[in-house]
């Protein structure tokens, strides 16, 4: 079989392998044997073989997602199993909020800065250019906010810890790249169990923040070199990561990947993943990569 189709759902009335081997044939492709991965508590998923042509299966996930709360991750076959590498966004990605929206908040203005990020993220706006412009706007915001953001406002999404968890007992290598700052990402990568982490610098006088940012910014092309770099480092290539984001500066590193996985993204970057993550959480992406409920490793 040519490809592979991973679909996963938290809903208990969809039957998953009828579904799947029905959008294979609404593709003109034709389907091989399911192969279950978790049968509910919480989630159903499983696998697809088949063989259709390049253009039908492009269309094959979005006709899945379609079809109900369904998450689906469709590759050759060449690329689905176990990554050794797994490079991830942080910010909407592995924590539930944009950290540059919630520290503005402090200062009255996160509807303005929320407003720059999310364009940004929706690849509108050159990126490095609207992070200066945000991070100019928190000048004189005293360091003690980024601490109260961080305890007060800052969650990890749902399955961060199981994902690190299971991928690290079985081999993997995990890092934690984000458009972000390094004050976040340091705290965050202990939380969810990433063993490191890159960010850009938010500049302090001491007291409080300057409204600069440390040179040279970490955007779209520093991501995807940080997989690169990573995955030569373990002696690897590309195919053989794992790459999440949700945003337009993610792009990169995500076309550059083995698995490229949209977590709740924008359009630009779910229409260019290999899977999407939408409807159940962060353990999709290991279904996606084969393993089972069963081997899962709870963080």
């Amino acid at each position: 079989m040519d490809w592979v189709l991973v679909a996963v759902t938290g809903a208990a009335d969809i039957g998953l392998s009828g579904l799947a081997a029905s959008a294979v044939k609404t593709a003109g492709g034709e389907a091989g044997d399911w192969v279950s991965l978790a049968d509910g508590d919480p989630l159903n998923a499983g696998f697809l073989p088949f063989t259709a042509s390049g253009e039908g299966a492009t269309e094959l996930r979005r006709a899945i997602e379609a079809a109900g709360p369904v998450d689906a991750a469709v590759m050759p076959a060449a690329r689905f199993g176990r990554k050794r590498l797994l490079i991830s966004d942080m910010d909407s990605t592995i924590i539930g909020q944009e950290c540059i929206d919630e520290i503005a908040d402090a200062m009255g203005l996160k509807s303005k800065i929320s407003e720059i990020t999310e364009r940004a993220m929706r690849g509108e706006l050159d990126f490095e250019a609207a992070l200066t412009e945000r991070v100019a706007m928190l000048k004189g915001l005293p360091l003690g906010a980024l601490a109260s953001t961080l305890e007060e406002r800052i969650t990890l999404n749902p399955g961060a810890r199981t994902l690190l968890a299971t991928m690290k007992a079985h081999g993997a290598r995990t890092l934690l790249v984000s458009g972000g700052f390094t004050y976040f990402t340091a705290r965050v990568a202990e939380r969810a169990g990433f063993e490191s982490h890159q960010g850009n610098t938010l500049i302090d006088d001491g007291a409080a923040l300057t409204g600069e940012v440390g040179r040279p910014i970490l955007g779209r092309e520093a991501k995807r070199a940080a997989l690169l770099e990573a995955a030569s480092a373990l002696g690897a290539g590309p195919e053989d990561a794992i790459a999440m984001g949700d945003g337009a500066n993610d792009l990169d590193m995500i076309r550059a990947s083995g698995l490229g996985v949209a977590y709740r993204a924008k359009p630009v970057v779910a229409a260019e993943a290999a899977g999407s993550i939408r409807h159940t959480d962060l353990t999709a992406a290991l279904f996606f990569q084969g393993y089972k409920a069963s081997e899962f490793v709870p963080g």
